[in-house]
């Protein structure tokens, strides 16, 4: 039974505290779209997506008018797209699909041009990955992610050297917004096939032919939360947050089983992800220093986040029948106006947030470096990031920005749910000789379970 103050409390979680579902994602297989004509693919999957997800959009609005719980974004995921471009000898007609059909169908993104090659890349997903500077920078809406190790794989450094360079080039056809396309490409070790959030969102090969998901947030009730527990010992602190944890998230499973009765879609799952913005009183930051940090970044940061994550997966995964995706605490520094402080003051370094990575939710997200960062340099830092993703059997996951002409110091502006991040300094010392080896990286013991 819900009692009155529980609905009281969700009420004022809402109206004060920045409570909102911060997406529903439409995940669509386009399987059904596979053929060998360049422009007949791309044909179908602009009529698959805008056919399936006509409503998504309607339906997202009514419940956010209904229930009162704002739903930030409006979200498309679709199938790799280079398991469907096999046949054909360019995939870039398909983005161009996919843009098309994002704007027709009034969502904020869709995500999906992606490649699986943590063991090594078919020609599609060589096209692919080779094709992503012309695609994210001629698309809008566009998001894009490539999969580059798991635990069972190991790391193809093959194409994290690809990635490296494609990330570079891209900066430089962006360079008229700072290098935004790198921001709509995500570069991951274990993703998840389920993932509502954007840019790494894809409907995984293991989905169905369509679900319904969505992402929570609310970082400014955690923090809220904890305000009323100053100076507690940490087992207050875990429970705190479990209990607020399991409130946001039954917000998220509410709507999301709404969502899927109207749109005749299956509910896939909730994502119980603490997502911050550039917002004051949004900020997953604000809650480390909430526990008794001076400032993100600073010795015990790793602690704190390593807490909060795991108390918000056990709140949460007791609200909802169905929790996956993510799921845990995002640290994107030019989303987060306590990491972008942190950050300007050099609280928080890169080597910081690598290590930060090895507990929360995805890893380095939204970082800003100098725009003469070698493309060597770039594929280095995503092989130290994947490396932690795969001794650790954990999603990690980078999203650099290389900002072209910038230089430590400096900020880029994107704008929106995106924000503004300082550049910070990279190491100097090459990787170029590392990084040229190429092969795979063996897979580590722990990967042996079966």
């Amino acid at each position: 039974m819900i009692h009155t103050n529980e609905i009281l409390e969700t009420l004022r979680m809402i109206d004060q505290e920045k409570l909102d579902v911060r997406t529903i994602t439409m995940g669509i297989s386009l399987f059904n779209c596979v053929c060998d004509d360049t422009h007949r693919l791309a044909s179908r999957v602009y009529n698959r997506i805008v056919r399936q997800a006509e409503n998504l959009v309607k339906v997202g609005e009514q419940i956010e008018r209904e229930i009162g719980v704002p739903i930030v974004n409006k979200r498309i995921s679709v199938t790799p797209i280079s398991l469907i471009t096999g046949a054909v000898p360019d995939p870039i007609p398909v983005a161009m699909a996919l843009d098309k059909a994002a704007k027709e169908t009034g969502v904020d993104f869709i995500g999906g041009y992606s490649a699986l090659v943590q063991k090594g890349m078919t020609e599609a997903d060589r096209r692919l990955i080779q094709s992503l500077p012309q695609a994210l920078s001629e698309t809008d809406v566009m998001c894009s992610s490539v999969n580059v190790a798991s635990t069972k794989a190991g790391i193809d450094m093959d194409a994290v050297r690809l990635c490296g360079q494609a990330i570079k080039e891209l900066a430089e056809k962006t360079r008229d917004r700072d290098g935004f396309g790198c921001a709509k490409l995500v570069v991951f070790a274990n993703a998840v096939e389920d993932n509502p959030f954007m840019a790494g969102a894809f409907f995984g090969p293991g989905e169905g032919d369509c679900a319904v998901s969505v992402g929570v947030s609310g970082p400014g009730v955690v923090k809220r939360a904890l305000e009323n527990v100053k100076g507690a010992p940490f087992d207050v602190v875990a429970e705190t947050i479990k209990k607020t944890a399991f409130r946001i998230t039954r917000v998220g499973q509410l709507v999301a089983q709404e969502a899927s009765r109207r749109l005749n879609v299956p509910f896939g799952i909730v994502d119980l992800s603490l997502a911050p913005t550039p917002a004051i009183g949004d900020s997953v930051a604000h809650i480390l220093e909430e526990m008794g940090l001076e400032k993100c970044g600073t010795h015990g940061t790793t602690a704190a986040l390593a807490l909060l994550n795991d108390a918000v997966k056990k709140g949460g995964v007791m609200a909802s029948s169905h929790v996956g995706g993510l799921s845990g605490a995002f640290i994107p520094v030019s989303e987060d106006i306590g990491m972008i402080e942190a950050a300007a003051c050099g609280a928080l370094t890169l080597d910081k947030l690598e290590a930060m990575t090895c507990v929360c939710s995805v890893g380095l997200d939204m970082i800003a470096v100098p725009g003469d960062t070698s493309a060597a340099t770039i594929s280095a830092i995503i092989a130290d990031e994947a490396a932690i993703g795969m001794i650790n059997t954990k999603t990690t996951a980078v999203r650099i920005i290389p900002a072209p002409g910038k230089k430590v110091g400096d900020f880029v502006e994107f704008g929106g749910l995106l924000g503004r991040a300082p550049v910070i300094p990279v190491h100097p010392f090459s990787s170029d000789d590392f990084i040229a080896r190429g092969g795979r990286i063996p897979a580590p013991l722990n990967s042996l379970k079966n």
